[in-house]
């Protein structure tokens, strides 16, 4: 990687190749392309905040990703944030008021910050939350949900709100999908997809990267029978073992290789369509985006942690000002270090460095101790 690398030209590259893609895909729908017209100006003026903030020395991320409840009413197999306690009726988690997610909402518009994606559990079942950001027109809110509450209400708040964007959860073809998320949930989706395409709402689906499912989510088949539904975006995010049992479900190389081959002929043939790859697409920006560098993750109590695979914190923003957080002494470690940069050799690099986090972590609270 050449030593030349600029991360800010790089985000900002890729965010104006993010609302190229959306303006394409709104082009039938007024009232969508009316929000996408607002919210790229929008964006050039959240550029200019972050430069400005950038220059007196503080380093700003286009992207949050924000757990904004641990509540789900799915159980599916091999999921993260139940294994990690943080989802579910095992969670110890004291979730954070609408208010305050409000408050870091607004502050975030004030950072420049452009896109927050909502994740939980499942953020529908937060919708006081849900309403507070979609006030802030300025951030454009993807919400990754299982897409099993749209009922006319939901439907109702996304069509008034067109800076909220469902990014519904998918897992391949019908048995892929039912197997990993229960009977039914396939046809509910599918039904979900259509009731959106129906009322002229833009949304995309996330798709678990898999070692069972890879050779069914990277065919344009796949992708052209959602992209008919009204899909026009497709996020691909690499699946993370919850437990060395099911580490065999981690893609191989191979199979990462195959997947940006695929991914690279899908943006070549649907330019009106989005794609994305997580991890995969972080080769491009030098090393691993986590902890402040390209996003970083507020976790449902208020925890500001590196990235959601990689769930420590020394920093809560039930206390903390968002530039409070991204100047945490473990964001500032991992960026220091140089721990987040370079190649690896696939997945979710800090997930793999485990140890290494824990042993920054701990050396903080020792020094803080002392």
């Amino acid at each position: 990687m050449s030593n030349q690398f600029d991360l800010q030209d790089y985000v900002s590259n890729g965010i104006e190749s993010v609302i190229k893609g959306i303006m394409k895909a709104s082009l039938k729908d007024p009232k969508e392309t009316a929000f996408v017209v607002k919210f790229a100006l929008a964006i050039k003026e959240a550029q200019k905040k972050r430069r400005i903030i950038e220059k007196k020395g503080h380093s700003i991320p286009a992207f949050l990703i924000a757990s904004i409840t641990s509540s789900c009413n799915l159980f599916c197999a091999g999921c993260y944030a139940r294994a990690n306690h943080s989802c579910g009726d095992e969670s110890s988690k004291a979730e954070m008021t609408n208010e305050r997610w409000n408050e870091i909402f607004i502050e975030a518009k004030e950072l420049g910050i452009s896109f927050i994606l909502l994740a939980g559990g499942e953020p529908f079942m937060r919708k006081d939350v849900l309403i507070r950001a979609a006030q802030v027109k300025e951030i454009m809110f993807p919400v990754f949900t299982n897409g099993t509450m749209f009922d006319e209400e939901n439907i109702a708040l996304l069509d008034k709100n067109r800076n909220l964007i469902p990014i519904l959860s998918i897992e391949g073809d019908k048995e892929q999908t039912d197997e990993r998320r229960g009977n039914g949930t396939y046809d509910i989706l599918v039904n979900s997809m259509e009731m959106l395409y129906r009322k002229g709402l833009l949304y995309g689906a996330s798709v678990t990267v898999t070692s069972e499912n890879i050779n069914t989510i990277t065919s344009k088949e796949y992708f052209g029978f959602m992209y008919n539904k009204g899909c026009k975006a497709l996020i691909f995010v690499e699946y993370v073992p919850v437990t060395p049992l099911t580490k065999n479900l981690t893609p191989t190389d191979a199979q990462r290789s195959r997947l940006e081959t695929e991914l690279q002929s899908l943006r070549e043939q649907y330019k009106d369509a989005i794609f994305l790859s997580f991890p995969g697409d972080e080769k491009y920006s030098g090393g691993c985006l986590a902890a402040g560098r390209g996003f970083f993750h507020i976790n449902v109590d208020g925890s500001a942690e590196p990235c959601p695979f990689s769930p420590y914190s020394d920093i809560s923003l039930q206390k903390s000002t968002l530039l409070q957080a991204l100047d945490s002494p473990l964001f500032n470690q991992l960026k220091e270090s140089g721990m987040l940069i370079g190649e690896h050799d696939g997945g979710c690099l800090l997930f793999e460095k485990e140890n290494e986090v824990m042993e920054i972590i701990n050396k903080a609270n020792s020094q803080v101790i002392q």
